[in-house]
This record gives structure tokens, sequence and C-alpha cells, in this order.
């Protein structure tokens, strides 16, 4: 009974639907109603501003108003299914993508996407980057056949819109925000967090195919060509050196 008195109460509190809870209570309805309005209400509010504090920018670029209608909507449409706020919101961007009012804004999904992958990266675990003497001692001849593998706070996102350039326009510092010209061409990026301080930088479109094929378990050969198919003047040993600075990789095998 108990049991199943919780499982209404979440419904009921979650999906806007207290039938269950009157039935199984008891006592005046409109009272129960009464109550589980207030805590629809602070439930609804507070996953709201879990949401807005995990994408100030989107909330910045579409007014606070239409955020909050919006994360209401999503809040009933996905309810937290894992008791842990760090995690709520990963289907917001995917969520943006088909949400009607947000169809003139195409770019929202991936500023969103952009967001969430800092989130992600600071909550991410650690691990010690590889020593850039571990690659001198090996055999330059193997080296096509090594895995390498990224810095579990490391996310890539790619855009047809300036999406690096949107997030920076639009931080608190910025009391206007600045206009950015969305046909500028694409970003991809590269979300770190070194030294626990998240940072993102943006990659050529050779850096991100060589880095996304390295991220799906690719050998270092296989790597370059699908860099090479991107950009004809990707440079591996400018890339290496570059990510091995930053501490991109955390293992070599």
């Amino acid at each position: 009974m108990l049991r199943e008195l919780q499982q209404a109460l979440r419904r009921g509190i979650l999906e806007d639907d207290g039938a269950d809870v009157r039935r199984l209570a008891g006592g005046n309805p409109d009272g129960i109603e009464r109550r589980l309005r207030i805590y629809r209400n602070n439930v609804h509010g507070s996953l709201a501003g879990v949401l807005a504090s995990a994408f100030p920018v989107v909330q910045r670029l579409v007014g606070q108003p239409f955020f909050q209608a919006m994360a209401r909507a999503y809040v009933q449409r996905h309810p937290p299914d894992v008791p842990q706020l760090s995690v709520y919101g990963a289907r917001l961007p995917d969520y943006l993508a088909a949400f009607p009012p947000a169809q003139s804004l195409a770019y929202l999904p991936d500023v969103a996407r952009l967001e969430w992958a800092r989130i992600e990266a600071y909550f991410a675990g650690d691990a010690a980057p590889i020593d850039p003497a571990e690659l001198a001692s090996r055999d330059p001849e193997t080296f096509a056949s090594l895995r390498f593998d990224l810095h579990p706070a490391v996310r890539l996102v790619a855009s047809r819109y300036p999406i690096q350039r949107i997030w920076e326009a639009n931080q608190p510092q910025h009391a206007q925000i600045a206009k950015v010209d969305l046909n500028a061409g694409g970003e991809a990026v590269l979300v770190f967090r070194p030294a626990m301080v998240v940072t993102a930088h943006g990659l050529s479109a050779g850096d991100f195919a060589f880095l996304s094929a390295l991220a799906a378990g690719e050998r270092l050969g296989e790597a370059s060509e699908a860099a090479v198919a991107a950009d004809p003047y990707f440079d591996l040993q400018q890339a290496l050196v570059g990510h091995l600075t930053r501490g991109i990789f955390c293992g070599v095998a």
C-alpha cells in the first residue's frame, strides 16, 4: 500500500495526474489536490532552476519567461530517472530540437549540446595524462597501430553554427548580447577540464575528425586518414604535440 501510494504521489507531482493519490489517500479530494499543486509547483520550479543553472546561455538567448515555460514542459515530459541532479538535463538539447516554439532558433540545440558538454566535462572522472616521453620510447614503425585513450573529461561538439562564439558572446560579463553572424560558418569544439577548470578550444575539421576517430577506438593510422580526408592540410605531428601538451590523452596501447 505504501509503495503504491508513493508511486501515485510521484505521478501526481511529476505528471500532473493526482487521480490515484486522491483515490488511495481518501479524505477531501479538493484539499488533496491543493496540496498536490503546491508540491507540483515546488518540484517543477526546482527542476526548472536546475536546468537554468546548467544552460545559462540558452536561457539568455531565449529569455527567462520562455526558458521557464520550456523547462516546465521538459520536466513533465522527462522527469528525473536517477537521484542525481548533476545529470539532469542530458536530453534537453534533443528536446529543444523538436520543441515547436524553438524551431526558428536552429542553432539553439547545438548551443545546448555545448553547454551540456561543459557540465559533463566538469563532473567527469580524472586521469593522469600520458608522458610524451612514453611515445618517444616507442618504435616509430608501430605508431600507426597505436590506440590512444582520451581523458575522461574530453568532449567533442560540432555544429554548422558558430556555437563557441555564441557561447562567448553570452557570458555574464557582457551586459549586452553581442551579435554573432550565424552565416560565418560552423565550429567544432574541444571541451576539456585541465586543472579542474573547464575550457573550450576550437578545432579544425581535420583535428575534430582525428580526435573523434580516436574516441571511437580507431588506431592512430586510421584516425590520421580520417583527419586528412576531412582536411588535406592536417598535420599529424603538430596535432599530437598540441594534444599531448594539453593532456588530452591518458593512455596509449
